[in-house]
């Protein structure tokens, strides 16, 4: 029996599609989320119990579960999540705490038992004094000692710039503070070294390597590390027989799938007023390179800004929360551009209130956009209190998702809007048979995009850590490297068959394809985040082994690289492809880094024995700002460039053309500079001293701020300039140019 197809209306000459496309997404989907959800469950059985009191061995209360909670909202107030990190996660320019506080009581167990052999010294720091029946936590003597002392130690620490990475001078002088924050951190290091009831490694799979005491990877550890090559060379060799199979597949189209909108300038008043965001999109991502100037100086020099005391009033955690915020909200609304844009051409029409419900979103995302970098500022310099203020207005202090809660729902809300626009603008093609599969493609990927930041708001400043990282990975990977990416595949995608260069059939099966692909091993491989969270070990099997398939819709790309290249040169009406030939450039870039990017760098992570060693190393920034800008980056900005070349006639575009085409090679050329000259060398440089010296002495102050790395932080400079003057200037001026030459043309007609 023929397997049932989908067939497009006769008239558009359509190629069928096989419903086996869509019964396998659905199942990888099914699948897929099945085993996130267990994974999510078992995080909340098997988290670091937080105790109800702590004591020392003679009965004494030293602190309570309440003060660690209390601790871990300090952490967050303060920002230090943006200096630091626990459990590997977080920022870059401080120490990992958790690691660090682990270390001291590593030295004192040492000192306190002269007598005693290596064995038994590792065993009186890796055993499990705390009481499930009765919710107290008994602290041996080393234990006891560092906490008494660490008051002191975090006050100290946290008193100098120059010491800490750019912090405010006296961050926190507070005692009581004090006391809670040594308490959260005392919590995270029990956690890291005592074994979990039953096993023979830490709730943190032994995480971070700590020779003083014998901790190293755990056998689980080194087990689904060889299991996940395995799943990586049946991927790739999978792949490799679909691509052979359909090798001789044609990627030009006969001729437009839909009326095209040609680059004359002349386009609707929705499609318009979309020239305003691409201004913003350029502010914002001139804006984001410079903090990052500035995060990086932190770094190389973080006593000084050339003889300024640029942390009194732009603080290093507060400089890298704009940082990344920054990228995360011009990437969102480049996207936000490409769907309004997209869904406007492909349906058709210009429905009353369109051009209305557009400014009204130009405005939402402003408020959201520099309301909340405002509130951050004011968070950190203490506005908000120390109460929920801090909060709902100000930073939550979590890296990524910052953002205060009330500006979090705001965004929540205006995505929400963004879809129903989309849903509006794309139900005339819904109604048409030739229409009808890419339109509901487009918007079930669209509309994922809103419900997927939803897990952000599941957790608050006294969540148990391990839930909450959980759930802010879910955003961090699921949201951002999952549902963002399919609807950017789409959107590139329908662009490609509105110009006649990519058949409906080819689109329809990339777009899945590459959904199939991405969501196999992204949805479980989310998991990869968690190996050190305080999860089972349950996690490290599932999530190694899939997160390694992550690669293998990468291969894809690169034996579909010259298709595309030669499809984006010659296909479509004559002349179609010269006119946005930047745009197919912008697109060609993703493909190259998210293989560079995102499969080589990532994978290099990925591989729990690796991350193991590396994490929190700046072979993770590397990973990140190769995959982050290079992909979603250059979509987003291609998106942007889309929507110029639409709203500009060639006339226009001579005199914008230029601008854009430097900004591309000094985008190119300056994230390679960071990379080969800062970014790499630094992630090896403390990979060694890791294995050579124990994680703590890798991510401390004085090894960072030591001669080698500091030499590899000013090598960050020349990149850095590139990706700012060669890069982002041009890009905005080539933003501010397009919008200002359509508004002097609808002008003059006016006149």
């Amino acid at each position: 029996m023929d397997t049932p197809n989908l067939q497009f209306e006769k008239d558009y000459s359509s190629p069928l599609i096989s419903r086996w496309w869509i019964l396998v997404l659905a199942f990888v989907l099914i699948y897929g989320f099945a085993v996130l959800i267990t994974v999510t469950y078992k995080a909340y059985d098997g988290r670091p119990p937080i105790p109800e009191t702590v004591t020392d061995s003679e009965g004494n209360l030293l602190f309570t579960g309440n003060d660690i909670r209390e601790g871990q909202s300090v952490f967050l107030r303060y920002g230090l999540h943006d200096n630091g990190s626990v459990w590997g996660h977080g920022a870059y320019l401080g120490p990992d705490f958790s690691a660090d506080y682990l270390h001291q009581v590593a030295m004192a167990t040492r000192e306190l038992n002269p007598g005693k052999s290596t064995e038994q010294i590792n065993k009186i720091a890796k055993t499990n004094r705390y009481d499930s029946a009765t919710g107290r936590l008994v602290l041996d003597n080393a234990q006891t000692s560092v906490f008494a002392e660490a008051p002191d130690y975090w006050k100290e620490y946290l008193s100098d710039p120059s010491n800490n990475g750019g912090l405010q001078r006296n961050l926190i002088t507070d005692r009581a503070e004090l006391h809670k924050l040594s308490a959260f951190f005392a919590w995270s290091a029990w956690a890291c070294s005592a074994n979990r009831p039953g096993e023979d490694y830490s709730y943190t799979n032994n995480f971070p390597y700590e020779p003083e005491i014998g901790q190293g990877p755990s056998d689980p550890l080194i087990v689904w590390s060889v299991a996940s090559l395995i799943f990586l060379l049946v991927g790739i060799g999978a792949c490799m027989w679909f691509a052979g199979r359909d090798k001789e597949a044609d990627w030009k189209a006969a001729s437009p799938a839909f009326p095209a909108m040609t680059a004359d300038g002349e386009q609707p008043a929705s499609v318009r007023g979309l020239l305003k965001f691409v201004v913003i999109v350029g502010l914002l991502l001139l804006g984001q390179t410079l903090v990052g100037g500035a995060v990086a100086h932190y770094r190389a020099d973080p006593g000084s800004f050339y003889g300024l005391d640029l942390s009194s009033v732009f603080p290093s955690q507060l400089v890298r929360t704009w940082h990344i915020q920054l990228a995360i909200l011009w990437i969102a609304t480049g996207f936000v551009i490409g769907g309004l844009i997209i869904s406007r051409i492909f349906g058709g029409k210009e429905w009353k209130g369109l051009m209305q419900m557009t400014y009204f979103l130009f405005g939402a995302f402003g408020v959201v956009i520099f309301g909340s970098l405002l509130a951050e500022w004011a968070g950190l310099a203490g506005w908000w209190g120390n109460g929920d203020g801090s909060f709902w207005l100000g930073s939550q202090g979590w890296e990524y998702i910052e953002m205060g809660r009330g500006f979090q729902l705001l965004m929540i809300v205006g995505f929400l809007v963004w879809a129903y626009v989309l849903i509006r603008n794309t139900m005339p093609a819904l109604k048409v048979p030739g229409k009808r599969f890419l339109g509901w493609l487009f918007l079930i990927f669209a509309i994922c995009v809103p419900v997927f930041y939803i897990p952000a708001i599941f957790f608050d400043d006294m969540t148990n850590y391990t839930v909450v990282d959980t759930w802010r990975f879910w955003v961090i990977h699921l949201w951002v490297e999952g549902f963002f990416e399919a609807f950017a595949t789409t959107m590139v995608a329908m662009v490609f068959v509105e110009m006649g260069i990519v058949s409906r059939e080819r689109a329809s099966k990339i777009i899945i394809l590459e959904a199939i692909l991405t969501f196999m091993g992204g949805i479980i491989g989310t998991g990869h985040h968690w190996y050190f969270e305080g999860q089972s070990t349950f996690n490290m099997a599932v999530s190694s082994c899939f997160s390694a398939m992550e690669v293998v819709p990468l291969v894809l790309l690169c034996l579909e690289g010259w298709r595309f290249y030669r499809a984006s040169r010659t296909g479509g009406e004559p002349g179609l492809a010269q006119q946005h030939k930047w745009i197919f450039n912008f697109f060609m870039s993703v493909g190259f880094w998210n293989f560079i990017g995102a499969g080589v760098f990532g994978f290099l992570i990925n591989m729990p024995i690796v991350s193991y060693f590396e994490i929190g190393t700046y072979l993770t920034p590397n990973h990140g700002h190769a995959a982050m800008f290079g992909v979603f980056g250059f979509l987003s900005l291609g998106m942007c460039v889309y929507a110029m070349r639409k709203n500009t006639d060639d006339a226009q575009w001579s005199k914008i053309k230029p601008w854009i085409k430097c900004s591309f090679w000094g985008f190119n050329i300056g994230l390679a500079m960071m990379i080969v000259l800062s970014l790499l060398p630094s992630g090896f440089i403390q990979l060694w001293d890791v294995i050579h010296n124990g994680y703590w002495h890798a991510r401390s102050i004085e090894f960072v701020t030591g001669d080698a790395m500091s030499t590899t932080g000013w090598m960050r400079m020349p990149g850095d300039v590139v990706f700012i003057l060669f890069g982002a200037v041009p890009f905005f001026i080539g933003a501010c140019k397009a919008w200002w030459l359509n508004w002097q043309k609808r002008h003059a007609l006016k006149a």
